[in-house]
């Protein structure tokens, strides 16, 4: 059964790994540091043993800002392969977040989406890293909630609860809120815990493995997956025409 996409009013976004192409933007960084290390580690290997260090940090440090979680993720993947990663290593990884680069059909695809409904942020970032990432996505959020306003991290419940403050200022009920996410782990294991309708962007769909976000261990369910955000706004025009 199709989703009926025309019942909702407000979009909540997911935004690194949905909008932000943030798996492109770690590596980077990694193979890098990999590289000068000696190491002979896959990008995809490093990958998901920094999905894993993060995931860790964010739990054990909630109330910290984002470039320190990245930073000490790095750290700690570092040494799981044997290597050290220096400070220089870690701020620079810790500092990159602005400069990740937006999926090529973000923007447009969250153009077409605004003419239908309200999109909302709820994000694992700082303010200053997401300012840098909307300047790629091209603005236009009705609100925004990140891990700095709400002292914590997906998968945990304060993001969602901000949002359910957002819909109350919005007169908007929860059953008129579709939450948008790549990430099963950070975003679709919350969004059946509080019964939010949810739509997978599966930006992996041709690859292998998990990647960044690491494999989820609670229950998730979503009510419609799309390989992209392109694919998604073009079956929101399609049933809203």
């Amino acid at each position: 059964m199709t989703l009926d996409l025309t019942a909702f009013r407000v979009l909540s976004f997911d935004c690194y790994g949905t909008l932000i192409d943030w798996e492109q933007g770690i590596t980077a960084v990694l193979a890098d540091w990999a590289r000068e290390q000696g190491l002979d580690h896959g990008g995809e290997e490093l990958l998901e043993s920094y999905a894993g260090h993060e995931a860790a940090v964010m739990r054990e440090h909630p109330a910290w800002l984002y470039p320190d979680v990245l930073a000490e993720s790095f750290v700690r993947t570092g040494s799981s392969a044997g290597a050290e990663v220096g400070r220089d290593w870690a701020r620079r990884l810790g500092g990159s977040v602005g400069d990740w680069p937006a999926f090529c059909d973000s923007a447009e695809a969250l153009a077409r989406l605004r003419r239908h409904y309200d999109l909302v942020i709820v994000s694992n970032v700082h303010r200053e890293g997401f300012s840098g990432s909307d300047k790629h996505l091209r603005g236009g959020f009705t609100r925004i909630v990140t891990a700095e306003d709400v002292g914590a991290y997906k998968p945990a419940d304060p993001h969602f609860e901000a949002l359910d403050a957002v819909l109350d200022e919005l007169g908007c009920g929860r059953e008129r809120l579709l939450h948008v996410a790549q990430s099963l782990f950070h975003d679709h294991v919350p969004a059946r815990r509080r019964g939010l309708a949810s739509v997978w962007i599966n930006r992996r769909h041709d690859r292998p493995g998990w990647g960044a976000t690491p494999e989820p261990a609670d229950e998730w369910r979503y009510d419609a997956e799309f390989p992209s955000m392109a694919a998604f706004a073009d079956e929101a025009d399609r049933q809203h025409a």
